[in-house]
């Protein structure tokens, strides 16, 4: 698990997200799925049949395994990130033991990605959101350009300002149109505003929407799960506030326990079956776990589409 203190230890999010990363790729060596290569931009696997002029013998000697170098035009991939930033993002409004907060959870997890972008050549954007579109970066992968996405990280992580509101759909929509070539496109939000008795058609028809110019997609659906799921709290009085709108309920969690957690669960089967119809991949993310899983999820994707 990170959490602040890691970041206070290695002094940035782009140091921070590389110690992450290896950390992946040395376990990911050692598990069942070591074949993912994290070198897509330097080589591939020799296909039987095809020129042997440019395998790479020196690799051969040491794997004993045919791999050829890759050319630029084979490799590059373009990543735009989606980053939900409202108020509902900021929950635990105070963390406990290390705890991260959903937004501080999707931006090490957005910091990881970027790293793994970098190392294979690729190109990443940046999409931040939450009433309105407030940053969005064409995809590039030059250092200055990372560099800035990191800084744009890690002012979400120190961000104090009053309540925000959720218009998801209208900014999903608002992005789509303003990605043009064919990308995967990685959305980090705990899609409260579905949930809170919004249009849940419109919101479909944005995720939908995104799958134009035959993007790929995945949600990282960003949840505290023991609470925000199945409201396993202490069985007293609570006082709940709203992040987005302020309003106030006195309640014993208890009383609803079982209704609220039946709501949740089928909006969160609702929000999955969407996807699936749309071939949206769905990742159901507690904040309480690794980034790995997002990592290797990310890493699966992207070999589907080479």
């Amino acid at each position: 698990m990170i959490n602040f203190d890691d970041l206070n230890k290695f002094g940035s999010l782009e140091i921070l997200a590389k110690q992450v990363v290896e950390g992946f790729i040395t376990g990911l060596h050692k598990s069942p799925f070591h074949g993912f290569s994290v070198e897509f931009a330097e080589h591939r696997l020799y296909n039987t049949g095809e020129s042997t002029k440019n395998i790479d013998w020196k690799l051969y000697a040491r794997t004993d395994k045919l791999f050829v170098k890759r050319y630029e035009e084979e490799t590059n991939l373009r990543c735009q990130i989606l980053l939900d930033f409202s108020s509902s993002m900021y929950f635990p409004e105070k963390p406990k033991n290390g705890q991260l907060r959903k937004i501080e959870f999707s931006c090490f997890a957005a910091a990881a990605i970027i790293n793994l972008l970098q190392r294979q050549r690729d190109a990443v954007g940046l999409s931040t959101f939450a009433a309105t579109v407030e940053e969005h970066t064409e995809c590039k992968s030059g250092m200055m350009h990372v560099k800035r996405l990191y800084h744009i990280l890690e002012s979400y992580l120190t961000n104090k300002e009053g309540a925000r509101s959720t218009r998801v759909a209208e900014a999903l929509h608002e992005i789509a149109d303003q990605i043009h070539r064919r990308s995967l496109v990685v959305l980090f939000s705990d899609m409260f505003e579905a949930y809170e008795g919004a249009d849940n058609d419109a919101l479909f028809s944005a995720l939908q929407h995104l799958k134009h110019n035959k993007h790929e997609v995945i949600l990282f659906h960003v949840m505290d799960q023991k609470v925000e799921l199945e409201l396993d709290l202490e069985n007293r009085p609570y006082k709940f506030i709203d992040l987005e709108s302020g309003e106030v309920v006195k309640v014993n969690p208890n009383n609803i326990k079982n209704e609220y957690a039946a709501q949740m669960h089928a909006f969160q089967k609702e929000l999955e079956y969407r996807c699936g119809q749309y071939h949206i991949d769905f990742v159901n993310v507690d904040v309480n776990e690794s980034l790995d899983n997002i990592l290797l999820s990310y890493l699966i994707k992207r070999s589907k589409m080479h």
